[in-house]
């Protein structure tokens, strides 16, 4: 009985979650935009029957009513995951050594004589052209995607309060401050920094995958649990972390590397 109502209450949380099994209906939609009784009644003008559309092309690809435009669904589907993971490969392949180019640098110094002369310095490096082509393609893309999936939203708040939504901005926003401040000859190693953000960008593909939606809910249902499994991890490296500083105490060693606890962790 027990293992029979833990079934149907996992099997009640999987109906709630939007998966594939789960497609919302043209009437779903449209109740989350608000226009159930235009809809039922066919007073909708151009742009709120259009609006629903385009949303759920970009926003619920899996929907019934994407299904009517499979081909246009999985194209746009397509772009979309192609370009979040040619920007994430270009986002770690150009600092790989073998993919930048040195740059050279005018050095001129005066010699004993007084003359001066020049040479060609090397000591620093940048990425290949390629990869900048690379950024400007991707990061077009996303700013379209972000302009039309912000312009069709049914919630513009909700729209720019999502986490996924905040990732893609900052993401877009960094390269363009990062465009900007490298034509003005003024890099910021900070703003560098904040690219990571980019990689981020993974959890978008959330929107294509039912198993990756499986999985933040089974993480968000277990973080107690979790956390509970990384405390008892933690209290582990910080026993044995005392052990054996301890243990390298009874007997003088000069070579003696653990100093400390925290070194031992």
């Amino acid at each position: 009985y027990t293992q029979h109502r833990d079934t149907q209450d996992v099997l009640a949380i999987l109906d709630r979650l939007d998966l594939d099994t789960d497609k919302p209906t043209e009437e779903d939609i449209m109740k989350k935009f608000g226009l159930e009784e235009e809809y039922k009644s066919g007073e909708l003008n151009c742009w709120q029957r259009i609006q629903p559309k385009i949303w759920a092309l970009f926003d619920e690809p899996y929907s019934s009513t994407s299904a009517k435009r499979p081909i246009l669904s999985r194209i746009i589907a397509v772009i979309s995951v192609f370009f979040i993971v040619i920007s994430i490969l270009s986002f770690c392949l150009k600092t790989h050594p073998e993919m930048r180019v040195p740059v050279l640098k005018n050095a001129t110094s005066q010699t004993a004589n007084g003359s001066y002369t020049w040479r060609l310095e090397k000591k620093e490096t940048e990425p290949h052209e390629a990869f900048f082509y690379i950024e400007c393609a991707s990061n077009a893309w996303f700013t379209f995607e972000i302009i039309i999936r912000f312009a069709v939203a049914p919630n513009k708040l909700q729209f720019l309060k999502a986490p996924v939504n905040i990732i893609d901005i900052v993401a877009t926003l960094s390269f363009y401050l990062d465009f900007m401040l490298t034509e003005l000859k003024q890099g910021s190693d900070m703003l560098e920094f904040f690219s990571i953000i980019r990689i981020m960008r993974l959890c978008k593909l959330t929107r294509h995958s039912a198993g990756l939606k499986i999985l933040i809910h089974t993480f968000k249902a277990s973080a107690k649990e979790l956390i509970l499994l990384i405390f008892f991890l933690v209290l582990g490296i910080v026993i044995f972390a005392a052990l054996i500083y301890y243990a390298e105490r009874i007997q003088y060693n000069p070579e003696n590397d653990f100093e400390s606890i925290p070194v031992g962790l």
